[in-house]
């Protein structure tokens, strides 16, 4: 038979098999050997009997280092002490490559050595969970959008301006002129509603913020949805919506992922629709009961979301934030014009915000008069306004940060581990 993956055995007891993989652990026991073999798929124990294979083959396996890669072959049995519920019975064995001596051991490693090593580092039974639960994050949001009719549109990651200012802007250079890193794709998107009606785009964004907590990467994923003729409150919906898909997806398929994680799942079992809402304005005052010394009109930083996230078993909408702490393109709320209609998204046990969406401006002219508060050059956003002048209508949108979504669901102490090769103030490498 040729080749079978570890997470197919279930498919095959009795029959036997080959599977090409790298070598994960190995001990003996006098004439019984146990190699535990990975192959990207999962993790299967092979058992050797000293007689029930050739002389050659048992002293091959005695010589096996930590990482080298091979062929085995072998009879799968069902075992449900073993992980993933199977054990192969070893027939034979091929060495394709013997490991120099692997630097990660069973022992513990400092995080700085373990993030130098972040290219093998990878191989290990944790992050192998976190990477699955990322891929199932990230397909589980491309379901949701596609199955509702949006169109997946791809902004460019060179642009001449930026979403929110430039203070946070990688600069490089395009030709004659200067060019940024994005930040979002939210303006691109903005434009490709107005052509298709419902629109998401998904891809690596760029802040350069010399932060160094542990919510803050370099270089993250966003999807960023834009709907015409949605408001404020459609977006709401449509946030809690994803959200309780995503969650309720990965606890369906990625179960045996999160119990390696040792993952307090009835922590996200109660991450169900409707999700609680409070205004800026009621964020305050529970900040002041808490001891906050915080004054109308100042942000919220980590600490502050922390406390507010607390008071409830799910995440929790804050809306409504004063115009000043908020993006230029942001709508008013016509009913107290000091605020405007937006909303972060504050994830439950300390994760902070993982979305931030708002209705926008749709009236040229106020547009046209936020731009020139923010000191914002028209001739640069020239198209953006364009589409104020030519069938403007009412429309919202969101930014869901992948990196911190999947800490959050993964319960995690800090982003660096939520993607395969992060992107921090002191890192560069691998």
């Amino acid at each position: 038979m040729g080749q079978v993956y570890i997470e197919e055995l279930s498919r095959y007891e009795g029959q036997e098999v080959t599977i090409k993989g790298w070598v994960y652990n190995r001990r003996s026991s006098g004439k019984i050997q146990f190699i535990l073999v990975r192959d990207g798929t999962g993790i299967v124990q092979g058992v050797m009997l000293k007689n029930e294979v050739s002389p050659e083959v048992f002293a091959l396996a005695r010589e096996l280092t930590q990482e080298s890669s091979i062929i085995v072959k072998g009879l799968v049995r069902a075992d449900e002490r073993a992980p993933g519920g199977y054990e192969l019975t070893l027939t034979d064995l091929e060495l394709v490559h013997r490991a120099e001596e692997y630097p990660i051991t069973p022992k513990e490693h400092g995080i700085e050595f373990l993030m130098d090593h972040r290219h093998l580092w990878l191989r290990s039974r944790r992050q192998h969970a976190i990477m699955r639960v990322r891929g199932e994050i990230i397909k589980a949001i491309r379901d949701f959008f596609d199955d509702r009719g949006f169109l997946l549109i791809d902004a460019p990651f060179l642009t001449p301006a930026a979403c929110e200012g430039t203070t946070t802007l990688f600069e490089t250079e395009y030709f004659d002129e200067k060019a940024y890193l994005t930040q979002s794709g939210q303006l691109y998107m903005e434009a490709a509603a107005m052509a298709f009606g419902k629109v998401y785009c998904f891809g690596p964004t760029f802040r350069a913020e010399k932060s160094k907590t542990r919510r803050h990467l370099m270089e993250f994923w966003m999807v960023e949805p834009e709907v015409a003729y949605a408001d404020h409150e459609d977006n709401m919906r449509l946030q809690e919506d994803l959200i309780s898909h995503i969650v309720q997806r990965v606890l369906r398929r990625r179960a045996p992922e999160l119990e390696v994680l040792e993952r307090d799942t009835s922590r996200l079992e109660t991450v169900v629709k409707p999700f609680p809402r409070i205004t800026y304005d009621e964020a305050i005052k529970i900040l002041r009961q808490e001891g906050v010394d915080i004054q109308w009109g100042d942000d919220f930083g980590g600490g502050d979301e922390t406390i507010l996230a607390e008071k409830f078993d799910r995440p929790v909408f804050v809306e409504k934030y004063p115009a000043e702490v908020k993006a230029f393109y942001m709508k008013p709320d016509p009913e107290q014009p000091e605020v405007v209609l937006c909303d972060d998204l504050l994830a439950p046990e300390g994760y902070g915000e993982i979305i931030g969406g708002s209705q926008r401006i749709d009236d040229l002219e106020l547009l046209k008069q936020r731009m020139q508060e923010h000191d914002l050059p028209e001739e640069v956003y020239a198209w953006y306004l364009d589409l104020r002048r030519y069938g403007s209508v009412p429309h919202s949108g969101f930014g869901l940060g992948l990196e911190r979504t999947v800490a959050w669901i993964c319960g995690l102490a800090h982003v660096r581990e939520t993607i395969p090769f992060p992107r921090l103030l002191n890192r560069l490498y691998p």
